[in-house]
């Protein structure tokens, strides 16, 4: 859970390979083999954490949510919350999509910021991000609800991927400010942008979730000084679970 001032800045984000590498593949799939043989492991691994967490646990999940994170994160297999939240239940309002845009999942956004009263709205973007890889190249032989959707990950073309991944999560911090800015001013709601730099591509340690923009600010220096302002946003949330 968000235990302390800036851990409440930390959560979960595109597609395992690159876009452009299986352009036109349009035929492969998976195994089913495999797949029969994976769902067995999913249901003993939930039946486990289910024997685990207990009754009372999920009695009281079922009495409603009131998350004090909107994540807006990308689809990626090796993205996810408890890298960041052991205990995201009732916590985390997921919302994921390849390139962790707010333009593809508007709704659920809105639902989570508007609707959930979430005082953080948490966008993370990811390294060796194949959405990202592929809006700076050539994505036109993809299916098109796929291009739809990288249609509107606005980066330079050709760019490095981590620089790419940078820009969009600050494109995607542009946008949340546009629409919920008068809540950061009112003190209702913090906007978090950050990179779960797994190949360490930023130089600042595999595995880490860096934050690169909060509010709008992007200058490392201000961003420093900041974390006491996280603490101002978690308003009204005690301790969870």
């Amino acid at each position: 859970m968000f235990k302390k001032q800036f851990a409440a800045l930390l959560v979960a984000a595109a597609f395992v390979t690159p876009f452009a590498a299986h352009a036109g593949d349009h035929g492969h799939g998976g195994d089913a083999a495999v797949a029969q043989a994976f769902i067995k492991e999913v249901q003993a691994d939930q039946n486990a954490y289910a024997a685990a967490k207990g009754a009372a646990f999920f009695q009281e999940l079922s009495k409603g949510q009131t998350p004090r994170a909107t994540v807006v994160a990308c689809s990626d297999s090796r993205v996810h919350t408890n890298m960041w939240d052991k205990t995201p239940e009732g916590d985390l309002f997921m919302v994921r999509n390849i390139g962790n845009q707010i333009a593809t999942s508007h709704g659920s956004v809105q639902y989570g910021v508007n609707h959930l009263g979430s005082s953080l709205l948490l966008i993370v973007g990811h390294s060796k991000c194949g959405a990202i890889a592929a809006a700076g190249g050539d994505y036109s032989t993809l299916e098109e609800p796929v291009k739809k959707e990288l249609d509107t990950i606005s980066i330079a073309k050709g760019g490095a991927s981590i620089d790419g991944v940078k820009t969009n999560v600050n494109n995607q911090v542009a946008a949340a400010m546009k629409e919920w800015g008068e809540n950061v001013k009112a003190g209702k709601l913090l906007i978090v942008g950050a990179v779960y730099d797994f190949a360490d591509d930023m130089k600042k340690g595999a595995g880490k979730l860096n934050v690169i923009n909060i509010n709008g600010e992007t200058d490392p220096a201000k961003l420093r000084n900041m974390p006491v302002q996280a603490a101002k946003a978690d308003h009204g949330h005690g301790e969870h679970h």
